[in-house]
């Protein structure tokens, strides 16, 4: 008996806070993502954008990722780009999805960074494990926030 829907994507999501405008927040995530990606991805042995360095939608980057020893090469799509407010990274040829969503606070040069990884379609081997698949996804997707801010704090004005 299955205790989870396999049609739902396993997911996990982290939200904080930079204290930083929203502009430059997304400049360091967003436009500047094949710089700064392996900077905040510590997994991210080698990682090569495909389509020149700028990042628009269906710019493509080849990442290979250390997971449990073992080298793992996928390929991210720019999804979705929305200046400000969104980027979406999808696998091609793999199922998962790396949202970033920027809002701002009013009055306030502060921005809250929400970040989502997503496993779209868990493949069935994998089912017994989807508990701790999850909890490794929501750690991933806190450590990613921190490491964001933490570099973010480090930058020069």
């Amino acid at each position: 008996m299955l205790h989870f829907d396999v049609s739902q994507p396993v997911a996990g999501k982290a939200c904080i806070e930079i204290n930083k405008p929203v502009t430059d927040v997304f400049r360091f995530v967003g436009e500047k993502f094949f710089d700064n990606y392996p900077k905040w991805a510590l997994e991210v042995s080698d990682f090569k954008p495909l389509t020149g360095s700028g990042i628009f939608v269906g710019a493509k980057a080849r990442q290979t990722r250390l997971e449990e020893d073992q080298k793992v090469e996928s390929v991210l799509e720019v999804s979705e780009f929305e200046p400000a407010k969104k980027v979406v990274l999808t696998g091609v040829g793999a199922p998962f999805r790396h949202t970033y969503q920027f809002s701002g606070k009013e009055g306030q040069d502060v921005t809250e960074l929400e970040y989502s990884f997503e496993i779209i379609g868990l493949e069935p081997f994998m089912w017994p494990f989807e508990r701790l698949i999850r909890t490794a996804i929501e750690e991933g997707a806190e450590n990613t926030v921190e490491n964001i801010k933490y570099l973010m704090n480090d930058e020069p004005k």
